[in-house]
């Protein structure tokens, strides 16, 4: 068994491999296509209609090998394709959180771009063992030894061809196995790829070979004892052995081997599934999984991957079918998951019943009975799971670690347009949030205004269209906003006081509270240094959760506070009228008194921005982002092609997609992640305030 993921930059070509290996693997009797809308795992209409990948989608194949150590052995490969577009980076990190390894797609043109680093990150985090796919080399400026040095220098890989290329570009003609040591040669009257030839390296690329050989020799040879002492000894590595090396060195994340091809050609897509069975991990060849007991104690537990042992289950994908309602995507780490079993879920501490355990191909379903240690399966009936949740025996309950998302950046109002919407509008809301980890809804309290939060535009876009098409809901949405931030520059001391005398018993808090500022990305931290018990314990959490409740809204223009240390230093109380309100709003006050005196300082989020664009057009993409306020931070040529790399603020980046094609005649490309907030120009400060103090108004008539 193979559970991998199939990741990359968006438009690198990771669902026209997955369709290839669906193709090759016998799931599917004629190749679909991306641009076409006919992709198996492109199955909702905004994908098929955009051309894109917005939710990963499961599907299981099986192969056979005809080399090697596993030649004649059945395997059973679960894929996950992932999208490529930032704004679906969640989708990614919940994928790669439960996979044991990954093939990483790379265009040969423009090597490794902004997105292959961030899902590179993402596998690093996870500690996912991968080969590298570099994909188009059957287009112009497709070189495969400068996107393999990308791999190296940008991404810090120990990577190494495994296969060479016969010919790029149009003459892009076959493959080199290194390990075999043969060449796999295409029939050109074969357009689906299915037949090669396999024969004799052709005499103008043996000598490239054999160095390409003694090159993957040396570097395994510096991780790996076995190749070391053969190498050193001047004995040849034969195949069996130099495979059995790869493996290991691939597992041991020291090492990534790379495969040249063309999905879309239907080259080296064969040699991929190959690599996968071979160099990729079954759940076996891991590291027990760690968990949490739950005795009270949180001790390490470590889950082997074994069908005698008491169930270990992660859920980390909702989805919603309109024939079986919802589906919650588990793999399984430990024990096996039945038809009909009563599981425990450690979070909520309820016990439910799967009523029905599904395999999912794409959006089809196919029923099974059990799902064995290392399998990934969809449940039917268990109504109170979300992402994260551990899926346990309750007789021996563990918690999982979930996979984490980042935090939303844009924001915007959204209205349904009749009052039968209203309700639509909120069960449609809390289903995809439901779904989608990184997509927020709240509520603001003054002008009841229901907010939706996303990681972009596109995402936002993608969700309002979702309403419209699934949930049949009419709404409008306002204009997006921007999550602005505040944080502060020195150190300041605030006290704050509650007093209150009503003829009865009255109300009392008083708290002194330091504020200093934190490292960028720290977030919020509250210490307790009440020495001497001027404030009793049991009025400390109401004063840390007046200063977490006041670091809500700053006082630059009334948005979240970010990157502080609060001490609580100080403070007094009264024997009879003091109580948790009365601290709890004094630690509210010496939050906002600090907050005055601490240099507030208002920061905005920036976007990585990488514009592909033809030279006669880098002038013009230039100034434009220089006109956005942006950073320019570095500029590439590759093949007649301007790679401008830069930081842009979020606010300016908006409609950014129509105007780089309308300067580029539609020949420029463009991509931006979420990189880090920066404080605001004071010119755009005062526009903020402007708009922060209209808004407050508006509320207050």
């Amino acid at each position: 068994m193979r559970n991998i993921g199939i990741a990359a930059h968006i438009d690198a070509g990771k669902t026209t491999t997955t369709e290839r290996i669906l193709f090759y693997t016998g799931v599917i009797h004629k190749v679909g296509e991306v641009h076409d809308g006919t992709a198996v795992t492109d199955w909702m209409e905004q994908e098929r209609e955009r051309g894109i990948t917005i939710t990963s989608a499961a599907i299981s194949c099986g192969w056979t090998t005809k080399h090697g150590s596993f030649a004649g052995i059945s395997f059973r490969i679960n894929i996950i394709d992932t999208p490529g577009h930032v704004d679906f980076t969640a989708e990614v990190e919940r994928s790669l959180r439960v996979l044991d390894g990954c093939v990483a797609v790379f265009c040969a043109v423009a090597g490794v771009q902004p997105q292959s680093e961030t899902v590179w990150r993402q596998m690093n985090k996870y500690n996912v063992p991968r080969i590298a796919f570099v994909n188009k080399m059957d287009r112009t400026g497709a070189n495969f030894a400068s996107a393999i040095d990308d791999i190296r220098n940008k991404l810090g890989g120990n990577a190494h061809p495994l296969f060479l290329d016969i010919g790029s570009e149009d003459e892009f003609a076959g493959l080199i196995d290194l390990v075999r040591m043969r060449a796999y040669v295409y029939d050109g009257s074969d357009k689906d790829g299915v037949r090669f030839d396999d024969v004799e390296i052709p005499d103008g690329e043996r000598a490239r070979a054999e160095k390409a050989r003694m090159d993957l020799i040396a570097a395994l040879a510096d991780l790996d004892d076995a190749v070391a002492e053969k190498y050193l000894g001047e004995e040849k590595v034969d195949e069996h052995e130099l495979r059995a090396a790869i493996r290991r060195a691939t597992l041991s994340l020291r090492f990534v081997g790379v495969i040249p091809g063309s999905a879309f050609k239907n080259r080296g897509v064969q040699m991929v599934v190959d690599s996968i069975v071979d160099y990729l991990p079954n759940p076996c060849d891991l590291p027990p999984v760690h968990g949490f007991s739950d005795d009270g104690a949180s001790s390490d537990v470590e889950l082997e991957p074994d069908d005698g042992a008491k169930l270990a289950a992660l859920a980390f994908k909702i989805a919603y079918d309109p024939y079986v309602g919802k589906l919650v995507f588990c793999r399984v780490y430990a024990g096996q998951l039945r038809k009909g079993d009563v599981v425990y879920n450690q979070r909520t501490r309820k016990s439910e019943r799967v009523s029905r355990l599904v395999v999912m191909k794409a959006n089809q379903r196919e029923d099974i009975d059990v799902a064995y240690s290392g399998d990934i399966c969809a449940v039917v009936g268990v109504k109170g799971v979300v992402t994260g949740d551990t899926l346990c025996d309750g007789a021996a309950s563990v918690r999982l670690e979930p996979p984490t998302f980042p935090e939303s950046v844009i924001s915007m109002s959204i209205e349904p347009n009749s009052k039968a919407d209203q309700e639509k509008l909120s069960i449609a809301l809390q289903r995809l949030a439901e779904e989608d980890p990184t997509f927020r809804i709240a509520t603001d309290p003054e002008t009841k205004q229901t907010l939706i939060s996303g990681m972009g535009e596109l995402h936002l876009d993608i969700i309002r269209d979702r309403l419209f098409r699934e949930f049949k809901v009419e709404a409008t949405a306002g204009k997006p906003r921007i999550a602005y931030r505040e944080t502060i520059t020195v150190r300041a001391e605030g006290e704050g006081k509650f007093i209150r005398q009503s003829g009865g018993r009255g109300q009392y808090g008083h708290a002194v509270v330091v504020l200093e500022p934190a490292e960028k990305g720290a977030g919020v931290q509250v210490l307790n240094e009440i020495v001497g018990g001027v404030i009793p314990k049991e009025y400390i959490k109401p004063v840390e959760d007046g200063i977490l409740e006041g670091a809500h809204g700053g006082i630059v223009a009334g948005y979240p506070v970010v990157d502080f240390v609060a001490r609580i230093v100080d403070g007094s109380f009264h024997e009879v009228d003091s109580s948790e309100l009365a601290f709890k709003m004094a630690g509210i006050f010496a939050f906002k008194e600090a907050m005055r005196k601490a240099q507030a300082i208002l920061l905005e989020p920036i976007m990585k921005v990488e514009v592909a664009t033809p030279e006669e057009y880098q002038g013009d993409v230039v100034g434009d982002i220089n006109r956005r306020r942006g950073q320019i931070q570095s500029m590439d040529g590759k093949s007649g092609t301007c790679i401008a790399l830069s930081f842009v603020p979020l606010e300016e980046m908006s409609g950014y997609a129509t105007d780089v094609r309308s300067l580029t005649k539609g020949r420029a490309s463009h991509s931006m992640e979420p990189s880090h907030f920066a404080q605001v120009p004071a010119v755009v400060l005062k526009r903020v305030v402007e708009a922060s103090s209209k808004q407050a108004a508006a509320r207050t008539i």
